[in-house]
């Protein structure tokens, strides 16, 4: 069986930044596009505060929510787990048997933070500005994460700003 590709998805200002009060500090249409492209059909980890951000399953994907209190997403379409391990262990069983070879960690910054040293990859949308935030992502080694595609986004008319998408794998 082949191993299943763990992958981190994350929008990041240049300042480090990729919240603030529970939300997301920007609109970006065209990156929620890309964001439903990668991660449409596999299985998704979030922490509890990202999941009540979004507010519901986000469809087509095994949503796997880390919450100490299992109750916290009583929904029929949700996967509780205790800690990222069991997320992960979970999400690559998902994939297993439904064929696919990757798994996304979609936020935020504390499930970002223990699973960085865990990813194979990085999808990250580099927001092209600084902002105010409480919410952060961390430094990007370049002696560990090697950079195989870059795509220049211009900032579209349902865009705050303008992105840069850049694919890492780790070296």
């Amino acid at each position: 069986m082949s191993e299943i590709r763990k992958t981190i998805v994350v929008a990041v200002s240049k300042n480090g930044i990729i919240g603030r009060d529970g939300d997301m500090p920007w609109r970006l249409s065209t990156d929620l596009k890309r964001f439903k492209a990668v991660t449409l059909g596999k299985p998704v980890i979030m922490g509890r505060k990202t999941y009540d951000s979004i507010g519901k399953p986000l469809p087509e994907r095994a949503n796997i929510v880390i919450s100490r209190q299992l109750a916290a997403t009583a929904h029929p379409d949700v996967h509780t787990a205790n800690s990222l391990t069991e997320a992960v262990n979970l999400a690559e069983e998902i994939a297993r048997k439904s064929g696919v070879n990757e798994i996304c960690i979609i936020g935020g910054g504390q499930i970002y933070a223990q699973a960085v040293n865990l990813a194979d990859r990085l999808c990250v949308t580099h927001v092209e500005t600084s902002l105010e935030g409480d919410t952060s992502f961390p430094a990007i080694d370049t002696a560990l994460w090697k950079v195989m595609e870059t795509i220049d986004v211009p900032a579209g008319d349902k865009d705050s700003y303008p992105t840069k998408f850049v694919v890492y794998d780790r070296r």
